[in-house]
């Protein structure tokens, strides 16, 4: 993330900063700092209507900068573009003041965008978003016979690089033969998309998981082939790659990878198995002592209020909520525990951590001891 400018006023927290995004992990930390009512300023194209000398009427596209108050916006992982709707509030000869226009955020692409108060949460996510040291380190292929997906994990995304899917033969006639040439072509495509998908040089460790032998089958055929083609990066970083088993091969099972045990020394210091670990402990005081584990919004609100939270934990999805007063009841949540020494652990709703989370409404939290009037608290009171 490249940051041009920033002009934001310490007491009143009112102003502006203009960035660029690099990549798909930058576009996921600008759609976080996007709220409604917000105003973005940016390059654009508009479809233009002319009337002519002839009375006739002409339409070219043009292009123009324009700012807009924001009315919605989403993101697309899959092209890495933001979509952002709002009213016109620049003048323009061109496009008149309060006419409906969608701008297109994609990395590469300057804008300013400016808020009438950056509170504490988004300008730490600003300033996580433009610290180098943060990039994408872990890599995963998970995969059974004739099912893969190539995925890579930043600290705030898990991206579907690649899926590959092929029909291996299992029964009659010649069926072995048939299954060994069906499999080696699907390794063979396994491994061209985890090379054109990955860059190995970059990640601290690349996953390879599977039930039973078919990681160990993939391992040995793209030790071969990276032999047969001197492919030197394969070859080089040989040393990052942990082989592991999985349930199966569908994305949901990296999940379950990132928490066994064996490998916690490996992963220990990528950024999504921080996560994963503190969601396990969550659940883990949930079976063992339920009273010090609490989730939903006016059951930590309360423990808040009593200064039980150690440690809490929460989706970035709830600080995007278009309910101003709701994102600010959330963010003097999380102020209000990090100034009674709690830990706050804030999960990226594209991980499979986030959606588990998300699951119990966004918010949970370890306490520090026991709360006895819990029972009390209508959990469909809100925050």
């Amino acid at each position: 993330m490249r940051q041009y400018s920033r002009n934001i006023d310490p007491k009143t927290g009112a102003g502006s900063v203009k960035l660029e995004a690099a990549d798909a992990e930058d576009m996921w930390h600008i759609f976080n700092l996007l709220c409604v009512g917000d105003h973005l300023r940016c390059s654009t194209y508009r479809k233009i209507q002319s009337e002519t000398a002839t009375g006739s009427v002409s339409a070219q596209r043009m292009k123009l900068t324009l700012t807009v108050s924001i009315i919605s916006f989403d993101f697309d992982v899959s092209v890495s573009q933001i979509r952002v709707a709002g009213r016109v509030i620049s003048e323009s000869k061109h496009v008149s003041t309060g006419s409906h226009h969608t701008l297109e955020l994609e990395p590469h692409f300057a804008f300013t965008l400016t808020k009438e108060s950056w509170d504490a949460v988004h300008l730490q996510h600003l300033d996580t978003a433009l610290d180098p040291h943060t990039d994408a380190d872990l890599g995963a292929v998970i995969m059974e016979e004739g099912l893969a997906y190539v995925l890579l994990v930043s600290r705030s995304l898990t991206l579907t690089r690649a899926r590959i899917q092929t029909a291996i033969p299992r029964k009659g006639k010649n069926a072995l033969y048939n299954r060994d040439s069906a499999m080696k072509k699907f390794f063979d495509e396994v491994f061209r998309a985890l090379l054109q998908s990955l860059e190995l040089s970059r990640l601290k460790v690349l996953l390879i998981a599977s039930p039973g032998f078919v990681k160990d089958e993939f391992f040995k055929h793209a030790q071969l082939q990276a032999s047969r083609q001197d492919l030197r990066e394969f070859m080089n970083n040989k040393s990052k790659i942990v082989l592991c088993h999985s349930s199966s091969g569908h994305k949901h099972a990296f999940q379950e990878v990132l928490s066994r045990p064996e490998l916690q020394s490996r992963l220990a210091n990528t950024k999504a198995v921080v996560e994963v670990r503190v969601l396990d402990d969550f659940i883990d005081m949930m079976r063992k002592d339920p009273d010090r584990a609490v989730y939903g919004p006016a059951h930590v609100k309360f423990a808040a209020e009593m200064g039980a939270i150690h440690q809490l934990l929460v989706t970035d999805k709830l600080f995007r909520s278009a309910d101003v007063q709701l994102r600010k009841k959330y963010v003097a949540l999380v102020e209000s525990v990090e100034q009674n020494g709690a830990t706050v652990v804030k999960f990226s709703s594209q991980h499979v951590t986030g959606e588990r989370l998300d699951g119990m409404s966004g918010v949970a939290a370890i306490l520090r001891f026991p709360l006895a009037d819990l029972d009390e608290i209508d959990p469909s009171e809100g925050i």
